[in-house]
C-alpha cells in the first residue's frame, strides 16, 4: 500500500471514529461531547454558550439541540444561521470544530414528538417559564408549570458543512478537515 493510500485510510478511519463519537455523545450524558460550545454571530461580534447535544443524525451530518424559542441564541440564528460548534475530549486528546448551518423547528410532528419525551424529564421546566432566558428576577424560585402545553420548546438543527478535527498527542499533534472538498491532512 503507498504512503498515499495508508494515509486517506487513516483520513476515512477518524472521520468514522468522529461520527461515532458525536453519536455516543448524544446517548451518553457523561461524554465529554454532550455539551458542547456553540456560537453564532451577531452584528458587533460573536456569542457562544453550552448547549446539550441532543441527537445526532449521521446521514443528513445533523447535530440537534433544543431551546427556549425566545433566548437569545434564536434571534441570532434568524438574522445569521451560520455557526460554530467546539468539543473537547479530555480523554481523546481531541477538540472537534463543526461548522454548521443552523435551522429552527417551532412546529409539526418533529417539535411534538421530542416535546413528548421532554416533558417527562426535570428539564421541560426550562421552556414553560412565563420569563424569557436573561430576564431580571429577584431571587431563583423552583416553580412548576403544566407539561401538557409545550411552552417555548424548540429544536435546532446544525447540518454540518465541515468538521475541523485536531487530536493533540505528547509524541506530535494531528489535524484533518472533513468537508465538501473532501478529507485531507492539515498543519496542526
Amino acid at each position: 500500500m503507498s504512503r498515499h493510500a495508508e494515509a486517506d485510510g487513516a483520513l476515512g478511519a477518524i472521520e468514522a471514529a468522529v461520527w461515532q463519537e458525536l453519536a455516543q455523545a448524544a446517548r451518553d450524558r457523561q461524554h465529554p461531547w454532550r455539551t458542547p460550545v456553540l456560537a453564532t454571530g451577531l452584528s458587533d461580534g460573536a456569542d457562544a454558550r453550552v448547549v446539550v447535544l441532543r441527537e445526532v443524525d449521521v446521514p443528513t451530518r445533523t447535530l440537534v439541540f433544543y431551546t427556549d424559542t425566545r433566548s437569545g441564541k434564536v434571534d441570532q440564528l434568524r438574522q445569521r444561521p451560520t455557526g460554530t460548534v467546539v468539543m473537547w475530549s479530555a480523554a481523546l486528546g481531541w477538540q472537534l470544530r463543526c461548522r454548521v448551518q443552523l435551522s429552527l423547528d417551532t412546529q409539526g410532528v418533529s417539535v411534538s414528538s421530542r416535546w413528548a419525551r421532554m416533558k417527562l424529564s426535570p428539564s421541560a421546566q426550562d421552556y414553560l417559564s412565563p420569563l424569557p432566558p436573561g430576564s431580571v428576577i429577584d431571587a431563583p424560585t423552583l416553580a412548576t408549570w403544566s407539561r401538557e402545553e409545550r411552552g417555548h420548546f424548540g429544536v435546532i438543527y446544525a447540518g454540518i458543512d465541515s468538521l475541523d478535527w485536531l487530536e493533540l498527542r505528547p509524541d506530535g499533534h494531528r489535524r484533518a478537515r472533513f468537508d465538501a472538498q473532501g478529507a485531507r491532512w492539515l498543519q496542526p
